[in-house]
């Protein structure tokens, strides 16, 4: 047995069974085995940003890490982007990096860097297998240092020979590390706390904003000074008319303020104190009014569902018999943010997923589809664009049977269209929303919110235009069937199709 088959008896062994791939020759022998083993679901992709933004998706819906595959350090070079989004959502990935046998690194081959290095810049754990024996333990020792809470990328460097050698042997699957359970103590602090009746905003993040988590958190805002929140944006979050509703901390500054006024304790739920993505001049970073007090209840590693329900019952929260939303009727006339939100609440389908790289076009999107059927919302959480039709893809992979609906720019679909072969290679029920605004307007917000003024060649830099783009075209060069939406009418009739039938779809939104 060599190197690469006692890597591939791991991963399977650990319960990774699906690897997102772009492999060169540093990982042919890791291809070879794929032969032998076909319970490893490889899934080819044309770029190192598809594989390793599937991957992130994957995780957030399977709930189990995704192994990626990628080709020496400029391959995880391509890949880095989504992998800093997968780190910021603390998504669990197995991220595989081949690199030059041990006997050629020496002799500083072109592709030759330093792999650790930049591997160590978006993960929680990082090694370099330097021996055949030792790749199996090292395979399971990531396995397990990716599943351990909150989660994390554990990147393994494999130098070619390592995997050509034989003498390999299988790795015992280690058990991860479950979330702690939060201390009594901490929960009757932040209970005495709210006691206080002082302006209190309760922020929920990571795992506490599933179904379960969102019903406590709801009964919890019913105590007169508390207030409930969560990050701008979210690994993954319960939305539809069965789940109960939770507002998200604005994108500007201001908004943000706003938002925040008059709180006098902030308390961390899996969450962060939130700041601005850039600073402004004049303005804070820091999104809280000044003076807020922060308290946390429960770390990124700690189980806060659990700690809300514990700190429900010490505060005597009432339970809530909720009324749901009735949806919207489809919306007509003109393509707008707000007529497309209206649709998307009426026409998403049950238990659909829905994947948010809407940049401008989808920050309205979130709460107005609060009375759409029951369905999960994945978020961008590293702020690194190109990441919405990788996410799609892997997220169609890790839940079978739900129809995926992305959302997405169309400036940062520019960055890894090339997602949309393997949708279409693998026949993935995903309908893709791209909103055709022809600019990059997310640019021209951050413009006017620094104080920076205007001439033709800066409004030149964020236009799509001269030529117009056309997604119908480019979808259909990679194998995926568009069609052009230039009215709510039309846009109606297509997503409604694209919902009853199997396979990839496009539809280009134009605004």
């Amino acid at each position: 047995m060599n190197g690469a088959e006692s890597l591939v008896r791991t991963l399977l062994a650990g319960g990774v069974d699906t690897v997102f791939a772009n492999p060169g020759t540093s990982e042919m022998h890791f291809v070879a085995a794929l032969d032998r083993f076909p319970a490893l679901r490889c899934v080819p992709a044309l770029d190192e940003g598809v594989v390793t933004g599937a991957a992130d998706g994957y995780a957030r819906m399977a709930g189990k890490p995704a192994a990626t595959l990628l080709h020496c350090g400029p391959g995880l070079m391509n890949g880095l982007a989504n992998l800093h989004n997968a780190r910021r959502a603390r998504t669990p990935v197995v991220n595989l990096v081949g690199d030059q046998a041990t006997h050629h690194r020496p002799l500083d081959a072109p592709l030759t860097a330093d792999t650790e290095a930049l591997a160590r810049t978006v993960s929680a754990w990082v090694r370099t297998s330097s021996a055949v024996h030792a790749v199996g333990a090292d395979a399971a020792a990531a396995i397990a240092a990716a599943r351990t809470a909150p989660g994390g990328i554990a990147s393994l460097i494999l130098p070619s020979d390592v995997c050509w050698n034989e003498g390999g042997v299988v790795g015992t699957p280690r058990a991860p590390a479950a979330p702690a359970p939060v201390a009594d103590e901490t929960v009757r602090a932040i209970a005495a706390l709210i006691e206080r009746g002082e302006p209190t905003l309760l922020l929920v993040g990571g795992e506490a904003l599933d179904a379960h988590g969102l019903h406590t958190a709801s009964r919890l805002e019913e105590i007169d000074n508390v207030r409930v929140m969560a990050p701008m944006s979210n690994r993954r979050v319960a939305r539809g008319r069965e789940a109960a509703d939770i507002a998200r901390v604005p994108y500007a500054v201001d908004a943000a303020l706003k938002a925040m006024a008059g709180v006098k304790h902030l308390v961390l739920v899996e969450a962060a104190p939130p700041v601005t993505f850039f600073a402004y001049p004049g303005k804070p970073g820091t999104q809280l009014p000044p003076g807020t007090e922060v308290h946390v209840l429960a770390q990124p590693d700690e189980d806060g569902g659990g700690a809300l329900r514990a700190l429900a019952e010490r505060l005597g929260a009432p339970l809530l018999q909720r009324v749901a939303p009735t949806a919207p009727p489809p919306a007509r006339g003109a393509i707008t943010p707000e007529t497309l939100a209206q649709s998307l609440a009426a026409l998403l389908p049950e238990q659909a997923v829905v994947v948010d790289e809407g940049v401008t076009v989808g920050r309205a999107m979130f709460s107005m589809l609060a009375a759409a059927a029951p369905h999960d919302w994945l978020q961008l959480c590293g702020g690194a664009i190109g990441e919405g039709i990788p996410m799609a893809t892997g997220a169609a992979l890790g839940a079978p049977g739900r129809r995926i609906v992305g959302l997405q720019a169309d400036g940062s679909a520019l960055y890894t269209l090339q997602g949309l072969w393997t949708q279409a290679r693998m026949g993935l029920d995903v309908t893709t929303v791209i909103f055709a605004n022809r600019r990059y307007a997310i640019l021209q917000g951050e413009l006017a919110a620094v104080g920076a003024q205007p001439g033709p060649a800066t409004n030149a830099m964020f236009e799509l235009q001269r030529p117009d783009l056309d997604w119908v075209k480019l979808a259909g060069g990679f194998g995926v069937e568009a069609e052009r939406a230039d009215t709510m009418a039309q846009f109606n009739d297509l997503f409604t199709r694209s919902m009853a039938r199997k396979g990839p779809f496009l539809i280009e939104a134009v605004l």
